[in-house]
C-alpha cells in the first residue's frame, strides 16, 4: 500500500475518532480503513491502536508516531504549495551556462534585463567553454555553439555564431591590409588556443572555395579570446574571433574587419534545456527572453560598420 495514503488515514482516524468517519473522507470503506492501519502496524511491528468492540485508543507508539505523521504530511503540503506557487509566477533560481566569450559580452549585461523584469528569480551564470551536464549537474538550460549531439534536450535554434577578422587601424597602417588568405603568411596571427590543427585559421577563399593558405606561426597564443581582442586592440596583429565578441570595436572604429569574404561558414548556436512537459515559469521566461533578444529573427544587438 501507498505508505503516505496510510499515514493520512491513520491520522483522519486519529482525529476522527472512528474508521467510519476516516473512510467517508477518503470515499473508502471501513474495511480498507482498517488494512492501512494494519499495513502500518506491520511495517512497525507495533499496536498503534488499542481497540475494544465498544472504543479504540492510540498506544503510546501510536500517539507518538501520529504526531510524527502530521508533521511528516505538513512538509509535504508545504513543499506542495511552494511548488504550485513556483508554477503560478516566475520566481526562484535559474542556474544556467553558456560559452564563455558570448556569456560574458552579451548574455551577462542581457541578464540584468531578464531580473529587472522578474524580480524574484535569481540567477547563477557559470561561463565555461566545455559541455556541461544539465542533468548531472543540475542546470536549467545552456547556450551551445556548433553541431548538437544530445537528442535528448530541447534545442531552440539562436542567431548563428559568425566570426569575423579584425584588426586595429595602427597595425593596418604599419603592415598593410590583407586581401586574400596567402596574405597572412606576411601578418602576425593571433591563434586561439582551444582550436584544433584542422581549425586554425581555416578561411575560404573569395568564390567559395576553402583556403589551403596557412598563416605563420603564432607568436601570441591565449585560451582567452578576450585575451586576444585585447592584443589586436593594442596593434599586435590580426584576429579571428567571434563577430559578437568584436562587434562593439568595430562599430566604434578601434578595430576594422578584413577578409569579409573569406571567412568561415557560421556555426549554429541553440539554447538546450531538459525536456519538460510542463517547464517552471522562470525557465518558460528564460527562454522567451532569449529568444527574443538573440533569436534568428531577433534583430541585431549590435550593429557593425
Amino acid at each position: 500500500m501507498d505508505k503516505l495514503r496510510s499515514m493520512e488515514i491513520f491520522v483522519a482516524v486519529v482525529d476522527a475518532g472512528s474508521f467510519t468517519h476516516a473512510a467517508d473522507t477518503f470515499r473508502i470503506s471501513p474495511v480498507m480503513v482498517g488494512k492501512h492501519i494494519k499495513a502500518l502496524e506491520t511495517l512497525l511491528g507495533a499496536r498503534l491502536l488499542a481497540r475494544t468492540t465498544r472504543r479504540q485508543s492510540l498506544t503510546e507508539i501510536g500517539r507518538q508516531y501520529a504526531d510524527q505523521c502530521r508533521a511528516i504530511l505538513a512538509q509535504i503540503r508545504q513543499a506542495e504549495t511552494g511548488a504550485e506557487a513556483m508554477r503560478a509566477a516566475p520566481r526562484g533560481k535559474l542556474k544556467i551556462t553558456a560559452p564563455v566569450s558570448f556569456g560574458s559580452e552579451w548574455v551577462s549585461p542581457a541578464m540584468t534585463d531578464y531580473l529587472r523584469a522578474h524580480p524574484e528569480v535569481s540567477l547563477d551564470l557559470n561561463l565555461n567553454d566545455r559541455v556541461v551536464d544539465l542533468v548531472d549537474e543540475g542546470y536549467d538550460a545552456a547556450i551551445r555553439i556548433g553541431d548538437l549531439d544530445d537528442s535528448s534536450m530541447v534545442a531552440r535554434p539562436l542567431r548563428p555564431y559568425a566570426m569575423a577578422i579584425c584588426a586595429s587601424p595602427a597595425y593596418l597602417e604599419q603592415h598593410g591590409v590583407p586581401r586574400t588568405p596567402a596574405d597572412l603568411v606576411h601578418h602576425e596571427c593571433l591563434d586561439f588556443m582551444q582550436w584544433t590543427p584542422q581549425m586554425r585559421w581555416r578561411l575560404r577563399e573569395a568564390n567559395g572555395e576553402r583556403s589551403a593558405a596557412k598563416p605563420r606561426e603564432s607568436r601570441f597564443r591565449s585560451s582567452s579570446g578576450q585575451a586576444l581582442r585585447m592584443a589586436a586592440l593594442n596593434g599586435f596583429g590580426l584576429v579571428m574571433q567571434a563577430e559578437l565578441l568584436l562587434a562593439q570595436d568595430i562599430a566604434a572604429g578601434r578595430l576594422v574587419p578584413v577578409l569579409a569574404d573569406c571567412l568561415p561558414v557560421p556555426r549554429p548556436m541553440h539554447l538546450v534545456y531538459p525536456r519538460d512537459r510542463q517547464p517552471t515559469p522562470k525557465l518558460a521566461t528564460f527562454i522567451e527572453f532569449m529568444l527574443e533578444r538573440f533569436g534568428p529573427s531577433a534583430p541585431l544587438p549590435y550593429q557593425i560598420l
